[in-house]
């Protein structure tokens, strides 16, 4: 059992990457001090979840499953509200946060990411809107509460998702991205065609290969400037164009950067006892932002920091966009492959496979060809389709 002078486990962050540490490690250690730092109110809620909250009528309270007082009672932990980080000193073993320095034993870094902002021309500039935190979703719902068009920037993942909640709760929405196909970075350029198709056969505009120059307002309405001169007007401007890993803490610290923070497969950064994991962290160098690989990091994380040292080991992990006019789940190849195609009424699959000796290396489902999920992640773990 743990003295009160033991030093804790400071964990900087309380999005899904932090608290599944704390709750991880809590169920391995029921008495080690632990302290999770919060920047905002400290509520728990599922932050995948804002992307299509809109057509379900949840209110940003709706989405919030436990408040900061509940967190602390389930994880015997101290939770810090509304509290920033000004600097970590790794020599000292400490953090300097509102004018107080708190030492650790060991420092957990799940300080998420940041929404990506395009330079961009304009006297509107400053209100173009993104969502990346329960209190941007109530922002954004307090604006849409006079808006009846909406014109989106970016149709990757979050985008496209988007795009399609709004689309499902009536309001007309324009999407523009500089890429050919939506999901560029997921999909095959023939199956980002048969995911467009579907979009617009819910009346989703796309504005595909064209990117936005300007967004000037005029009285109540925007105005957007393409980048081949077309002009949009919208009642409401939403930026959903990626995030970037939040770096800065760290960067100062002296930490090693690569994408996001550099982790080794133990999530252990380029300092002692300092840790990263989550939208934050490049684990072996690959920032990997979606939920699987969050958890199956947490898990591994927690029994490091319960005195097992745990390599994170990734199976294979599908991602899956939310979006009803096109429900898709992707496999993403880790080298390059050939791609081939199968298309009927119901859906459309593409499977990548090593050019030379045919080994399955990832596959895109759209549509009801998701029901051969569970299929194809055995195929390709016997190694062939």
């Amino acid at each position: 059992m743990s003295t009160t002078t033991e030093l804790p486990v400071v964990i900087v962050g309380t999005g899904m990457a932090g608290y599944t540490v704390a709750r991880e490690l809590r169920k391995l250690d029921a008495h080690k001090p632990v302290v999770l730092i919060s920047e905002d109110d400290g509520c728990f809620y599922s932050k995948p979840m804002l992307s299509n909250a809109l057509a379900m009528k949840k209110a940003p309270h709706d989405l919030v499953t436990f408040d900061a007082d509940t967190m602390r009672s389930q994880l015997s932990a101290r939770i810090m509200t509304r509290a920033q980080v000004k600097r970590i000193d790794p020599q000292a073993s400490e953090i300097v946060l509102n004018g107080e320095r708190l030492r650790y034993a060991s420092l957990v870094l799940a300080l998420g990411a940041q929404a990506r902002r395009i330079p961009l021309a304009g006297n509107a500039v400053h209100e173009v809107l993104s969502v990346n935190s329960l209190d941007d979703y109530g922002r954004f719902r307090t604006f849409l509460q006079d808006a009846r068009s909406i014109a989106l920037l970016g149709a990757g993942l979050i985008g496209c998702e988007f795009a399609n909640d709004l689309a499902l709760a009536g309001y007309d929405v324009t999407v523009i991205d500089p890429a050919s196909t939506p999901l560029s970075r997921l999909l095959p350029e023939q199956a980002g065609d048969a995911f467009a198709q579907a979009l617009e056969s819910h009346g989703i505009r796309l504005r595909l290969g064209q990117s936005v120059r300007s967004v000037d307002k005029h009285g109540q309405r925007y105005t957007l400037t393409l980048s081949n001169d077309e002009v949009l007007k919208a009642d409401l401007v939403l930026s959903a164009i990626g995030l970037a890993p939040r770096i800065t803490l760290a960067a100062d610290a002296g930490l090693t950067i690569d994408n996001g923070i550099r982790t080794d497969a133990w999530c252990r950064t380029s300092e002692e006892h300092i840790y990263a994991l989550g939208d934050c962290a490049a684990i072996e160098g690959k920032v990997q932002p979606y939920v699987l690989p969050i958890m199956h990091a947490a898990r591994a994380l927690a029994r490091t920091l319960a005195g097992e040292p745990t390599r994170v080991e990734f199976p294979l992990m599908p991602v899956t966009v939310k979006a009803p006019a096109s429900p898709t789940v992707v496999v993403l190849p880790d080298e390059a492959g050939a791609w081939r195609f199968a298309s009927n009424e119901e859906g459309f699959s593409a499977y990548c496979e090593h050019a030379s000796d045919r080994r399955a290396l990832g596959f895109a489902l759209l549509g009801k060809a998701t029901q051969s999920k569970a299929a194809l992640l055995k195929a390709m773990s016997s190694g062939a389709f």
